[in-house]
């Protein structure tokens, strides 16, 4: 009979920022945020990165703002190609 080995892989163990980003993804796509209106979803990213910041004490300011923007840009519409094409 074969043995059943685990397969060890070789993956860094996540820093506190890479949690915290996939959690910020996470409520992202979960809380609909990406449908609210901009006072709305400015209003909804002041409260998560206070969370955020609360839930992952080991973050900096600059990590938060870094994480903001990311979330901010992961909520901007999809530019497609043929749209930039006809426009120019």
């Amino acid at each position: 009979m074969g043995t059943n080995k685990t397969q060890k892989t070789n993956r860094p163990a996540q820093t506190a920022v890479d949690r915290a980003r996939d959690e910020l993804y996470s409520h992202i796509l979960s809380c609909g945020v990406l449908e609210a209106a901009a006072e709305q979803r400015k209003e909804w990213f002041d409260d998560t990165m206070e969370y955020l910041a609360e839930r992952y004490d080991r973050l900096t300011n600059e990590d938060v703002a870094s994480l903001r923007t990311l979330g901010e840009r992961f909520c901007q519409p999809v530019v497609r190609t043929d749209e930039v094409g006809a426009a120019q």
